[in-house]
């Protein structure tokens, strides 16, 4: 799951380049995370290590539609960016994960993940 959103963040960050990106204080990229699979604390910090850039999971992680009303809120004006995330309260007890991995093992482990998955690429002819 974890190699996933990383491909998934990279085909973004391709796409959009830093259009929209979330940053913390010292300019890193900052992974915003919820739902049911943030509560797993050693996914959440492969997931930093993977990006090498902090992963933040607020304290409620049921937060998915809450989310998608914040979205919708932004796309018409109700309130802005700044306001839904300033809430102070909620970075207290939020936690965030800070990637622990060096730049050569991040890149080891993600160079075997892209080699696995060209091997599945011809997987399909098999059943010809």
């Amino acid at each position: 799951m974890a190699f996933q959103v990383k491909d998934v963040l990279d085909s973004m960050h391709k796409d959009a380049g830093e259009k929209g990106e979330v940053k913390n204080e010292k300019g890193e990229f900052l992974l915003r995370v919820d739902g049911g699979a943030t509560v797993n604390t050693l996914l959440m910090q492969i997931q930093a290590d993977l990006l090498g850039s902090p992963v933040l999971r607020p304290a409620d992680i049921e937060t998915t539609a809450l989310g998608a009303a914040y979205a919708a809120g932004l796309a018409v004006g109700i309130w802005t960016e700044k306001e839904i995330f300033a809430g102070e309260e909620r970075a207290k007890i939020a936690t965030t994960f800070q990637p622990k991995l060096d730049e050569e093992l991040r890149k080891k482990k993600l160079d075997s993940w892209f080699k696995a998955i060209s091997r599945t690429f011809d997987l399909a002819d098999l059943s010809l």
